[in-house]
């Protein structure tokens, strides 16, 4: 059973605004899945959907095995969600939101472990939230999500706020969710965290969803180039680019004093480069580069685009304040 499916799930706004478009997205029970796009793709009316905080205009979703509209709560029971830009009550203290959202969910939850794990100090979960930092209401939000061992857990820009430590653990803690079955599906704009993390991902780009496939296999289907670097301990004189630009695979060639390198769209070329340069002089290092995340996503978008409601937060129908 997939932990998440849509089938021609569709959201328009009036007249003009095409916001989610012939949507079919599988996501598999235990995958950490990456939600990607520009904003104004699709990603928050898609999570909204999922959790009918909107109704479709057309198609269907179902969540862990679910119909999103007809057994919400089911779903909500079984879902740990963490909203972009959360809103949290001042007046609260962090240990009182986790028990809060316990007594929502019914759940038998300890509050000081689950904040614990989220690296939230036990003397801030003692104080009120309205004076916490960005990042102490994101670890709050994030432990406030975890209530109840939900088995899919979605999330919306998870690392807003946090230092570069707070990423490292909440990079950690998914995998350490994923290792024991639970689902995770987030959305992000920091890419190299996505890429660091996840198995696979998906690609939108105005309401589409030009891509769906691991890292790897992006790379390999979208022709994306990669660089290979040859450390030498000096380029021959005379040595001809012209003629490693004419191996099959190869774009182009530079060099300097001591390396040669050249961008290859096909991957049995960085070996014919190196047996090239090798045949001239002496290989002492070699340094390989594939195509980042950000590229491929840069190739399948245009990277542009006003926002729709979805970005905005002009959105109909009921829109999560808090991360339960």
């Amino acid at each position: 059973m997939a932990a998440i499916d849509t089938t021609d799930l569709t959201k328009r706004f009036g007249d003009d605004v095409l916001a989610v478009d012939s949507l079919e997205l599988t996501v598999e029970e235990g995958e950490i899945f990456g939600f990607l796009g520009p904003n104004g793709a699709g990603k928050s009316t898609t999570i909204n959907l999922l959790l009918d905080f909107i109704r479709p205009t057309a198609g269907s979703a179902t969540v862990l095995g679910y119909d999103a509209q007809r057994e919400t709560q089911a779903i909500r029971e079984r879902v740990g969600v963490l909203p972009e830009g959360a809103t949290l009550y001042d007046r609260l203290t962090g240990r009182e939101h986790v028990e809060w959202v316990a007594r929502t969910k019914t759940a038998d939850a300890d509050p000081d472990a689950i904040l614990d794990r989220v690296g939230l100090d036990p003397d801030d979960r003692e104080r009120p939230a309205g004076g916490y930092s960005k990042g102490m209401s994101q670890r709050l939000a994030l432990g406030m999500a975890l209530v109840g061992d939900p088995d899919l857990l979605i999330l919306d820009e998870p690392s807003s706020g946090l230092d570069p430590n707070g990423i490292q653990e909440m990079r950690e803690l998914l995998r350490e969710e994923a290792n024991r079955g639970t689902t995770v599906f987030f959305s992000s704009h920091i890419l190299p965290q996505v890429e660091a993390v996840c198995d696979r991902v998906g690609i939108m780009s105005e309401g589409r969803l030009v891509a769906e496939d691991t890292i790897a296999g992006l790379r390999e289907s979208s022709g994306g180039t990669s660089r290979i670097t040859a450390k030498v301990d000096r380029v021959p004189e005379g040595f001809d680019l012209a003629d490693l630009e004419t191996l099959s695979g190869v774009e182009s060639a530079t060099a300097d004093d001591n390396a040669v390198t050249a961008v290859c769209s096909a991957p049995g070329a960085k070996m014919d480069v190196l047996r090239r340069i090798d045949d001239a002089t002496a290989v002492r290092d070699i340094h390989s580069e594939e195509a980042s995340l950000e590229d491929l996503f840069n190739r399948y978008t245009d990277a542009e685009g006003g926002a729709d409601p979805d970005e905005t937060g002009e959105r109909d129908g009921e829109s999560p304040e808090v991360a339960a």
